[in-house]
């Protein structure tokens, strides 16, 4: 028997201001793409926003649906619609933000195992790392250098 050790490094930043210009506006567009988000269940609100290297940004916020699991994530909604409008496009760079609506969270968010998978497999695909931005409503943001980072054991087309 042997054993492993995996760790994973993040950068941390104290505020959205600390980040750098390009960043912060990024994760504003995800704050503003937050506040549309339909939760009507869980009142928990995320928002995500990708930057492709066309210059284009891409949106999206958690949609809900009472037939549960048949809503989508933030990541995931924009993601797929980013590999669907641009799948010709590499996403360089994630942001994403979390708020409930019951109560104030400052804690940085990271995406859930659904999302991690789902933007692995683009992650994967374009063969180039995509930074990820999180954060709670408020407090400190946490960079990843890419996905891998968070899915350090990333299932991927060569496991089929």
């Amino acid at each position: 028997m042997k054993e492993i050790s995996i760790t994973s490094s993040f950068t941390v930043y104290e505020s959205l201001a600390e980040l750098p210009t390009e960043i912060q506006d990024l994760m504003n567009e995800a704050v503003e793409v937050r506040k549309k988000a339909y939760a009507p269940y869980s009142q928990f609100r995320v928002g995500a926003a990708l930057l492709l290297d066309n210059g284009k940004t891409i949106l999206g916020s958690n949609q809900e649906n009472a037939a549960y699991p048949s809503g989508l994530c933030a990541e995931r909604t924009a993601i797929f619609y980013a590999g669907s409008a641009y799948p010709d496009a590499k996403i360089l760079k994630m942001a994403i933000t979390a708020a409930s609506d019951t109560n104030q969270t400052t804690a940085p968010i990271p995406p859930c195992g659904s999302c991690r998978q789902s933007i692995a497999e683009y992650e994967i695909r374009q063969e180039t790392p995509i930074e990820i931005y999180f954060m709670g409503e408020i407090g400190e943001v946490y960079k990843s250098s890419s996905l891998k980072n968070l899915l350090p054991f990333m299932f991927d087309k060569k496991f089929l």
